[in-house]
């Protein structure tokens, strides 16, 4: 590596006084135009702004996107969580297996329903749940497993799915970044008995917020739709409330934004792979820096980041410090924002009482998340860096432009060495 003696400005990093390498703007988030508008424009105009017309034609169109029979949407990803192990069965203390590495609703919906979490860790090379450990985790009292596909990279189903048999546990996958993921042709989501889905506004399908369940269960299909319903049945008079529900209906304004962004949700979909290539190829020689593994079975991925890791010693640099001089050169990278999720307070304090709704919900459960560990997990969010999904929008020149952002970073650590 380069020890910063002789440079010119095109090397020399930007954050001891070099050129930018990106000095440029990447793509904005959300992209919307006058597909969005003219939706937008025939929901507010007709008055039929609430549950209807245009909520059941993207159930449909979602459907059959990601190939399953049945759709039911809500109002956030976190409630198609909650509303799928409900309509799946899960009770009050069952447990329910999941991963770390995720965002907190993965687990919090669990403990919504009453179900405790347990924590199995995450394979090194594609961030997603790995089998082994869940082997490890599953007790008597387990009733479901949630793998994540993170960042759209799809987790091992199969193993996943035959030690549900095994165990006759319930799968429901946790696709919160897989929209358009296919393993061997198979829509993420319809591996398990349900898979649920986020909108939110950082997504790469997004009305600013919503979510999906997507099922080949009708039975399950249905009581889902009844519980997001206020608890009534296919069917029944509007006044007759059979189940448990709650009120959790998408509006059409939501659902009219969700079909002009699946629209274009294809061509985006083929850029982010294109792009993610390049940077594979690019990155792929480079020291200190570790790609996941590739993913040979997935016949489409949907990026929602791309995320390698660092070795600080190959590299020369901490993670911070590379973070930092990449960002200086115009790429906007990250730690991502991942940590742990039995370090949350929810978690790391959940043998604190006494038992309150909200702020202690596990007190008196006898559960202790003291001594969780899950050290890949623990090891990844110390070396994760990840790069937002908008940049993979970007035209092939921009992606040339990171790739040697990441290179000028790397080849002239040397110079870097010493900062915050």
């Amino acid at each position: 590596m380069g020890d910063g003696g002789d440079m010119s400005e095109l090397t020399k990093p930007a954050l001891v006084g070099g050129a930018k390498a990106c000095d440029f703007e990447w793509p904005r988030w959300p992209v919307h135009g006058d597909a969005e508008r003219s939706r937008l424009l025939a929901v507010l105009e007709s008055g039929q702004w609430w549950f209807g017309e245009r909520v059941r034609e993207f159930e449909a169109a979602y459907a059959a996107f990601q190939g399953s029979r049945f759709a039911v949407t809500c109002t956030n990803g976190t409630t198609a969580i909650e509303m799928a192990l409900r309509g799946l069965g899960v009770v009050e203390d069952d447990e329910v297996i999941v991963p770390p590495y995720t965002f907190i609703a993965t687990a919090s919906a669990a403990v919504t329903v009453g179900a405790i979490p347990v924590f199995a860790d995450i394979q090194p090379d594609t961030l997603c749940l790995d089998p082994a450990d869940v082997a490890r985790k599953i007790t008597p009292r387990t009733k479901a497993i949630i793998p994540v596909h993170v960042a759209g990279r799809m987790a091992d189903m199969e193993a996943i799915n035959a030690l549900a048999t095994e165990h006759r546990l319930v799968v429901t996958e946790d696709a919160a970044h897989a929209w358009g993921s296919q393993w061997r042709g198979r829509g993420a989501g319809t591996l398990g008995r349900c898979g649920t889905f986020s909108f939110q506004v950082s997504k790469n399908l997004t009305a600013g917020e919503g979510g999906i369940m997507v099922t080949d269960d009708e039975e399950l299909a249905d009581l889902c739709r009844s519980f997001t319903h206020c608890g009534r049945r296919k069917g029944s008079a509007w006044y007759d409330h059979d189940y448990l529900g709650s009120n959790l209906r998408m509006t059409e304004f939501q659902a009219a934004v969700l079909l002009a962004q699946l629209e274009r949700l294809p061509e985006q979909l083929a850029r982010r792979e294109q792009n993610a290539r390049l940077l594979d190829e690019g990155m792929r020689d480079l020291p200190g820096i570790r790609l996941l593994a590739p993913a040979p079975d997935m016949t489409r991925r949907s990026y929602h980041m791309f995320i390698f890791r660092v070795d600080a010693a190959a590299l020369g640099l901490s993670r911070a410090r590379f973070i930092k001089a990449l960002q200086a050169e115009g790429l906007p990278v990250s730690e991502g924002w991942y940590r742990p999720l039995y370090r949350n307070g929810v978690f790391a304090n959940a043998h604190v009482g006494p038992q309150h709704g909200i702020k202690s919900p596990l007190a008196a459960k006898g559960v202790d998340y003291r001594e969780a560990n899950c050290p890949v997990c623990e090891q990844v969010c110390r070396d994760a860096v990840w790069i937002p999904h908008p940049v993979l929008l970007a035209e092939e020149p921009k992606i040339q432009s990171a790739i040697t952002a990441i290179r000028k970073v790397i080849g002239q650590a040397g110079s870097l060495v010493g900062g915050d």
